[in-house]
């Protein structure tokens, strides 16, 4: 995907659309529609449904919990009138708040729905990790004054891999009706002073990265042993398992889908994670045909 794309202005767009949309949640109660404060998906619709001049209800790959942002949030809508790209495209942005943006839309297949349809998913825990706090990202990382060793974190998270009970990474107020799990990969690297964790699986329960940060940051200054990670997954008990690291940090980057919806390619942000070059162009990591059937017994 080029970041200067020609947007059409002349052929309509109607039916099942895609979005790619991008947010700061720290201005949020989270992506999802709420009576008691503002949500990602209250502004996106209200948005596009003055575009289209009807009611528009748009539905996300993976609903982000409060301060929670995202990159590329996955979302799809239909559209009850024809508009070009660029009338829904330059239309939404000028409508939306700065702090939300609609980077990309294209038509889809009847059949394609963001949720039910992603493979899987992605996010990136960012930790700016020195003695002094940030000033210009104080609102977009979780900061962390004690030295954090990345390696051990490393290594303590490959003991998720794989299909599990996460019980011990779930909130108290998880309403998931099962606590199993596919992580793809968890990765921890150093970038000066930002350490970052890289997580991707099936579906993530209520506040189970956030969880899992606690406790690599917990192993990462030295507090707990390597193997702390492996015990409280196996022993499937909440009340062990530490700290709810901040939501500050947390970022949702990508859905993984099926090749043939030919979703967009970008890179994965945050943005300012670009200048390490090899995060440039990565994206999500394909489900092969294993890890594919697991998801659909799931």
């Amino acid at each position: 995907m080029s970041l200067f794309e020609f947007l059409d202005e002349t052929t309509s767009m109607a039916g099942r659309l895609a979005l790619g949309i991008e947010y700061a949640g720290h201005r949020y109660m989270g992506w999802q529609r709420l009576n008691h404060g503002p949500s990602v998906q209250e502004a996106v619709e209200t948005a596009l449904s003055k575009i289209a001049a009807a009611p528009v209800t748009v539905m996300c790959s993976g609903r982000t919990d409060s301060g929670v942002h995202a990159t590329r949030q996955i979302a799809h809508f239909d559209a009850p009138s024809p508009r070009s790209e660029k009338a829904w495209m330059m239309g939404a942005n000028a409508l939306l708040p700065r702090d939300i943006t609609i980077h990309w839309i294209r038509p889809m297949p009847e059949d394609f729905h963001a949720r039910f349809c992603a493979l899987g998913r992605r996010y990136r825990y960012v930790i700016y990790n020195r003695a002094s706090p940030p000033a210009l990202e104080h609102e977009r990382v979780t900061w962390h004054r004690t030295p954090l060793d990345h390696q051990r974190m490393h290594e303590a998270a490959q003991a998720l891999i794989g299909e599990h009970d996460f019980s011990a990474f779930r909130a108290s107020s998880c309403q998931s009706i099962t606590p199993w799990r596919f992580l793809h990969h968890v990765n921890v690297e150093r970038h000066g002073p930002l350490v970052v964790i890289d997580i991707q699986g099936n579906a993530f329960l209520h506040h189970m990265v956030r969880n899992i940060a606690g406790v690599l940051i917990a192993i990462g200054e030295g507090s707990q042993p390597v193997g702390w990670a492996k015990r409280l997954l196996d022993g499937r008990d909440r009340t062990l398992g530490g700290v709810t690291a901040p939501a500050d940090g947390l970022y949702f980057v990508d859905s993984c889908y099926d090749p043939r919806f030919d979703l967009p390619s970008e890179p994965l942000g945050p943005s300012f994670l670009w200048h390490t070059g090899e995060w440039s162009g990565e994206r999500a990591v394909p489900v092969n045909a294993i890890t594919q059937q697991r998801l659909e017994r799931s």
